[in-house]
């Protein structure tokens, strides 16, 4: 049987790990471009109620005194 015999390359060697860090930089860029912090957001709504019986989308039917409860008079 013949042996193989490997070539040392080491010009190809520094290209592949110089390939390797520029594509984990690249990588890095891309994901601080697209999802990186870009401040404040520029849109201002204001104070928006959540209590739910303030709700102009409410599904249900709105309580004739503010509690939670139902009876006379929120009792």
């Amino acid at each position: 049987m013949t042996e193989l015999s490997h070539q040392v390359s080491l010009v190809r060697s520094w290209v592949n790990i110089f390939l390797m860090v520029v594509l984990i930089l690249a990588m890095g860029f891309y994901a601080f471009a697209v999802i990186g912090d870009r401040g404040m957001p520029d849109w201002n709504y204001g104070a928006v109620k959540d209590v739910p019986a303030e709700s102009p989308y409410a599904t249900y039917e709105l309580l004739p005194h503010p509690q939670h409860v139902r009876g006379a008079k929120g009792e």
